[in-house]
């Protein structure tokens, strides 16, 4: 590990006990218990809802409809990052998601995230009142750090090895959990060293990007290790083909094995939780929240756990 990784780690708050408070704009999401992100993608070719949110007014219900079932995000996609989706111009791409934020921002009581690589479409969507930014490519791409770092919005910097298109041809790891720790900390000092305060800062381990099912597996059994690096983890497994293969199900019918995934990652240290299904997921994080209320109440829990 670099002096660089090694300084972001040790000035990095671990987040522990009492949770952070992510400042989105006016919004400010208390990450102190997990918090649902809805998934809404106006794209024609997304994996599990490509087409049913492009129409605009369809997109608009839909995020209504997931703020009513309790999302605490709306996060807002204009460009499917499944293995083999086309890629999106950039144009197209504001196209699709400034005038579905613009319309939500102001309707809507949550923060709205761009899920976005593209620094033009980062501007646009801020200044259509996006508060978030949501990069799969973790500020990689030409241009997105600087456009990330003058924006001034929190930024959610994911793994993933390869690019959507071919990621899954051949992924390969030594130790998925050390790489991704790795990268993750490189990540998060590049954006320390342009002026990124790291309370703007969310990590995102990359379920099913550029990963076998052992990898995820790997990632999902030892998140706390992850957890560590201090900025508040989102996770976002939900309805993914490594559900599909564990059980044997269909994308529309892995609700169950959704919730499973949820619950484990928040038990693991996510504070943010990227679904399809809101309400469920919801439900599920109550119980886990006051399954942790309650072991933090217990003396004995608290000796087994020091």
């Amino acid at each position: 590990m670099s002096d660089r990784e090694t300084a972001a780690l040790q000035t990095s708050p671990t987040h522990r006990g009492n949770g952070p408070v992510l400042v989105c704009g006016d919004h400010r999401l208390d990450l102190s218990t997990p918090k649902v992100m809805g998934v809404l993608n106006v794209t024609p070719d997304s994996f599990s809802d490509g087409g049913d949110f492009f129409v605009p007014e369809a997109a608009l219900r839909r995020a209504e409809q997931m703020v009513a079932e309790g999302a605490d995000v709306i996060d807002v996609g204009g460009e499917s990052t499944r293995p083999g989706a086309a890629a999106v111009a950039a144009a197209d791409e504001c196209r699709r998601v400034a005038p579905i934020i613009e319309a939500l921002a102001v309707r809507l009581p949550v923060p709205i995230s761009v899920d976005t690589s593209k620094p033009e479409v980062m501007r646009a969507a801020a200044a259509a009142g996006a508060t978030l930014i949501n990069d799969v490519r973790a500020l990689r791409a030409p241009g997105a750090l600087e456009a990330a770092a003058a924006l001034d919005l929190p930024v959610c910097l994911m793994h993933m090895q390869g690019e959507p298109r071919t990621m899954q041809a051949d992924p390969a790891y030594g130790d998925v959990v050390a790489e991704v720790r790795a990268f993750l900390a490189e990540r998060i000092a590049a954006c320390l060293a342009v002026g990124m305060g790291r309370e703007r800062l969310l990590i995102d381990p990359g379920f099913g990007f550029g990963k076998r099912l052992a990898h995820n597996l790997a990632l999902l059994a030892r998140l706390p290790a992850l957890a560590q690096l201090g900025p508040p983890m989102l996770v976002g497994i939900s309805r993914k083909s490594m559900l599909g293969a564990l059980t044997g199900r269909p994308v529309e019918a892995r609700l169950p094995a959704s919730l499973a995934a949820a619950v484990i990652a928040a038990r693991g240290g996510a504070r943010l939780l990227r679904v399809h299904d809101v309400a469920a997921t919801v439900d599920a994080l109550k119980v886990v929240a006051a399954v942790a209320a309650a072991a933090q109440q217990d003396p004995a829990a608290q000796e087994e756990s020091a």
